[in-house]
């Protein structure tokens, strides 16, 4: 219940300071927790991991709305969008640096005894549930494809 209550806590704050942007991101991300609490039609609590997944995807949805958008010459629909990714993230854990994750694949790597491209499935298990929420998928792939290249 302690993510619910940050949010609620920070969506007070937005009210009062009249900001619309960090509004419509924390509305988002209560809607959202709802959603997954009552979808076992009971109002269990959900976990710090689902909680986590969760943020992360409204994170990915805003930036890559705000890359369509920049793509298209919107930045008035872009900038929001970045604006609103923002406020989500500070309630994600700290993410990882590129070298904290180069090191977390070389030894999934190194686990997994992976040889090639064709074991980056494999890898990419290991290393995506070890940094759930720390590092983002895009990054970590890349990172993943430069080590078994």
């Amino acid at each position: 219940m302690g993510l619910q209550q940050d949010i609620m806590t920070a969506m007070k704050a937005a009210m009062k300071a009249k900001d619309q942007t960090a509004l419509a991101a924390l509305r988002a991300v209560k809607s959202e927790l709802l959603l997954a609490q009552t979808e076992t039609g009971s109002k269990e609590e959900i976990t710090e991991e689902q909680e986590i997944k969760i943020l992360s995807k409204l994170v990915k949805q805003r930036k890559d709305s705000a890359v369509i958008f920049a793509e298209q010459n919107r930045a008035d629909l872009a900038e929001p969008e970045l604006a609103q990714a923002k406020v989500i993230s500070q309630f994600l854990p700290e993410q990882l640096d590129e070298a904290a994750i180069e090191k977390v694949v070389v030894d999934a790597i190194a686990t997994v005894g992976a040889a090639g491209m064709k074991d980056m499935g494999k890898v990419m298990g290991i290393v995506n549930k070890e940094l759930a929420g720390k590092a983002d998928g895009k990054t970590i792939s890349n990172i993943v494809k430069a080590k078994l290249a």
